[in-house]
């Protein structure tokens, strides 16, 4: 009992990634060699060089053969600002391609103080299971008494203490293709992580608390970089307003420029939008904080909502499970959002797949009675969708699916199987470029050009000039943040408080940016990042070394994609925002898309197909 209590102390990293094989319920040790570490760093970028190496293209994705890899970032443990985050890669049964998805709650922390950098998962468990990992043991549980449970159930009944726990709900259970799973109350949201852990009958993992401690290698340069990352955190504007009203605090800026998802992304604003902007919530609300550990952002928020203190809901959740679906009263959106966190579903795509079958049936491509701004038929579809009852099951496949079989591919708001976020492209064009090249589709963490374009107004939204190049900068950094595993809001402070931006007039950041965008990203300031990942690591990395491997990191994912059949016809849009306005919009705004992808193209090294060629792939040691 005495060895259990004592604490070992692991200096950054041990390392070493737990490989757990579901069908002959074993378990073994993985080393990762440091240059290995120094290329990919963790998070993302060590789960995909992972799967890279295991996973053969075409595999099915609901079949035994496809992996799990949890992977935390080197971060993870520390009292490192916002590092409370861990990532997830597997093949999406949404998609077809690889499948990401970051989360944040603790159980990457917990991985952590198991001694594990990781987890592998393989094969498929005979019947259902939970996990449960301590230190340097595995246990194969039976989990009939949880199976059919909702995460909340499931995770009273295993409880709480001294444990975090990853779960899944029916819908996971039962294969809906966007199927979440969750950590305590946040969520490895997109792609189908859910559905990949039903498919392998295991409901949970369970880690206990372990028996070691993060120190960083370079303990006293860590706390002279935490401070400095913290000020920057505390002073940056827009960091202070998502403090203050969550990522609710998005909803103003998109809705003055007329890109809120309205019926469908028919329209890009609404009288009722107000309502679920986040000052309003805040005052109708009584909200409070409710974030990840360690966080200094604290956009994390609960709330007052049809007379119980729940979650929130995110900024997409109320643009597509709201405005989207043509909702705007806040205790409605909320209903649907506890809905979907209690099955296990992605409220993007939930959201996303309901627009096109309103829309759907308003043009008598189906029959349902699907209506938009209809609530309680939302509250039965989603319920129908996570049971398989009804149309539920069609549903249950998302947009792209049901479109290639009823018709209407031209309104399914998707790219590449994944459901858009709540940002119009045709208000931003390089968000609309951001998403139609993204990695795992129309995902907005990929890049998010439209910080840029709508928040800052550094670059004009309705021109093409310098999008390109903004994609690629928002790509490469982005792939190492979440390799690093620190969130990606503190983007917002960590780089725009540094020497240039902050003490640079706006109108000539604006110019500099416009006119000279390669010079202008270059001069960026993000040594706050390689700086944390060599105090906690002892590897020596520099803010060039941090964009390569974040670069590396981003082609590895795309030449995965290429493996699996993804081309230049993939890259695109729904017909919608190419060549159909906005019913609200004077302006008549359509992506002009083509220039930037081409422009793009040429940038990243890939040939005309899309595919990164060899020069690329041995300048990045992939």
């Amino acid at each position: 009992m005495e060895d259990e209590m004592f604490v070992k102390e692991i200096k950054g990293t041990l390392n070493r990634v737990l490989e757990i094989d579901l069908s002959l319920k074993t378990f073994s040790k993985i080393p990762i060699p440091q240059q290995i570490r120094r290329m990919y760093l963790g998070g993302k970028g060590l789960g995909l060089k992972l799967l890279y190496d295991r996973l053969r293209p075409g595999i099915d994705p609901l079949g035994e053969d496809n992996l799990i890899i949890l992977m935390t970032g080197v971060l993870a443990g520390t009292a490192a600002p916002c590092s409370g985050r861990f990532h997830a890669v597997f093949k999406s049964p949404l998609t077809k391609i690889v499948g990401s998805s970051s989360c944040g709650g603790s159980f990457g922390r917990q991985i952590k103080s198991n001694g594990w950098d990781g987890i592998i998962l393989k094969g498929k468990s005979d019947k259902p299971i939970v996990l449960y990992i301590h230190n340097d043991k595995v246990e194969f549980s039976d989990a009939a008494i949880l199976w059919g449970k909702d995460i909340l159930e499931a995770q009273q009944t295993i409880g709480t203490k001294k444990k975090e726990i990853l779960v899944i709900g029916p819908a996971g259970e039962n294969l809906v293709r966007f199927a979440n799973a969750a950590s305590g109350s946040r969520y490895l949201g997109r792609g189908g992580l859910g559905a990949v852990m039903g498919s392998k009958n295991l409901k949970a993992i369970v880690a206990k608390n372990g028996q070691y401690k993060v120190v960083p290698f370079f303990n006293d340069r860590f706390k002279k970089i935490k401070a400095k990352a913290k000020k920057y955190i505390n002073r940056n504007h827009m960091t202070l307003l998502m403090r203050q009203f969550g990522t609710a605090a998005n909803a103003e800026p998109i809705i003055k420029n007329s890109m809120l998802p309205v019926h469908n992304f028919t329209c890009g604003n609404h009288p009722k939008a107000i309502n679920i902007t986040g000052p309003k919530i805040k005052e109708n609300h009584k909200t409070s904080y409710h974030t990840c550990k360690p966080c200094s952002i604290l956009c994390g928020h609960k709330g007052l909502f049809n007379g119980e203190q729940v979650n929130v809901p995110e900024y997409e959740t109320l643009a597509l499970l709201g405005s989207n679906l043509g909702v705007f009263d806040p205790n409605d959106i909320s209903r649907f959002n506890e809905i979907c966190n209690k099955k296990g579903m992605d409220t993007i795509s939930a959201g996303g797949t309901l627009a096109w079958a309103m829309e759907a049936n308003q043009k008598g491509l189906i029959k349902t009675d699907l209506e938009f701004g209809d609530t309680e038929k939302i509250v039965k579809a989603l319920e129908n969708i996570a049971n398989l009852e009804g149309f539920g099951k069609h549903l249950a496949m998302g947009s792209r699916t049901l479109s290639e079989k009823f018709g209407g591919k031209d309104f399914a708001i998707q790219v590449k199987g994944l459901e858009m976020a709540g940002y119009d492209p045709r208000g931003a064009y390089g968000q609309g470029l951001g998403y139609a090249v993204a990695n795992r589709g129309a995902c907005h963490l990929s890049s998010f050009p439209i910080s840029f374009e709508n928040f800052f107004r550094f670059l004009a939204p309705d021109s093409t000039r310098g999008k390109h190049r903004f994609v690629k900068f928002f790509e490469n950094i982005y792939a190492a943040f979440n390799s690093l595993d620190i969130c990606q809001f503190t983007g917002y402070g960590l780089t725009l408080e540094t020497i240039l931006p902050r003490l640079m007039p706006h109108f000539v950041l604006k110019f500099l940016m416009q006119n000279t965008p390669a010079l202008t990203l270059a001069l960026f300031d993000i040594s706050i990042y390689p700086e944390f990942f060599s105090a906690v690591s002892g590897i020596d990395l520099s803010s060039k070394q941090f964009l390569r491997a974040g670069e590396r990191i981003h082609i590895l994912e795309r030449l995965m994609n290429t493996n699996e059949g993804i081309r230049k016809a993939d890259d695109t849009l729904p017909e919608r925002f190419l060549f159909e306005p906005q019913n609200d919009d004077p302006e008549k705004r359509l992506v002009p898309l083509e220039s930037m992808l081409n422009k793009y193209y040429r940038l990243r090294g890939y040939d005309k197909d899309g595919i990164p060629n060899q020069i690329l792939i041995e300048k990045l040691e992939i």
